[in-house]
């Protein structure tokens, strides 16, 4: 709380964040709101940032740890700095990135930083459906699928109620997965899906993954087996996750996303 109470205008964790779910019921997040900062961060960060949205309304980061910072994001994206400088009812836009990282992590020592040699596999996104034309509109709110899940069921995970306080456009739910199996993947998504998560969705977006396939399920059919009868759309590949790179998306903002011919652009509108 005293980080956040500072005259910082951010906060950054470095990295990390695993038993971060210890604090949800110990933090003031009222508090929080009356004085409000960028909480920036991704992964299991996601635990946190997605309380703030979801029970004060305050925009939260999803995009970036310190340890993250010296790498180059692709020229289609912004820096998280680049959007935590912007005013309220600003607007910026994202395209998707042509490549993605398709190589084993090395040593930081041995990781190239720039753009050209850290992301080195084409990549697109794509509709669940197949779709050419994909179109949605709402307020993002999503995260890591393995940590925000966690809470779904309580307040702080409670994202129909945000929709109906915060969310007259609907909600645009974003999740990307770590490392967890197909199977993991499908019963997750249920339960999201019992829990209420897509009752007021526009549409879904699902970020790139190098998690497991398990016989006769994989990652994309466990999505489709989901969320494909739920008469929204849904995207596939996105960039956001552990899947690098990742583009900066904000909890909160009035976003538009399409997908028309393989070409993908988001535009988020910081309004309240």
């Amino acid at each position: 709380m005293a980080t956040f109470a500072g005259p910082a205008r951010a906060v950054l964790p470095p990295w990390g964040g695993e038993l971060a779910i210890e604090l949800v019921d110990r933090t003031d997040w009222a508090a929080l709101a009356e004085d409000p900062k960028w909480f920036v961060g991704w992964s299991d960060i996601s635990t946190l940032l997605l309380p703030l949205t979801i029970t004060t309304g305050v925009a939260a980061l999803h995009g970036a740890n310190l340890m993250d910072e010296p790498w180059e994001l692709p020229t289609e994206f912004h820096r998280w700095t680049d959007v935590a400088s912007l005013p309220v009812g600003a607007s910026f836009t994202q395209t998707a990135a042509p490549h993605r990282r398709s190589r084993p992590w090395g040593t930081w020592e041995e990781e190239p930083l720039g753009r050209d040699a850290a992301y080195e596999a084409p990549t697109v996104w794509r509709a669940l459906n197949g779709d050419d034309d994909v179109k949605m509109r709402g307020r993002l709110i999503g995260g890591c699928l393995e940590t925000v899940s966690l809470l779904a069921g309580s307040r702080y995970g409670d994202v129909s109620g945000f929709a109906q306080r915060h969310a007259p456009e609907g909600v645009i739910v974003y999740l990307e997965v770590s490392d967890s199996d197909a199977a993991t993947v499908l019963r997750t998504l249920w339960a999201l899906r019992l829990s209420g998560w897509f009752d007021r969705a526009s549409g879904v977006l699902i970020g790139r993954t190098t998690a497991p396939d398990v016989p006769d399920l994989t990652q994309s059919e466990a999505v489709e087996r989901a969320l494909a009868d739920l008469g929204i759309p849904v995207i596939l590949d996105f960039d956001t996750g552990h899947q690098p790179p990742q583009m900066p998306l904000v909890n909160g903002a009035l976003a538009e996303v399409e997908l028309v011919s393989g070409h993908g652009r988001i535009t988020q509108h910081l309004v309240p």
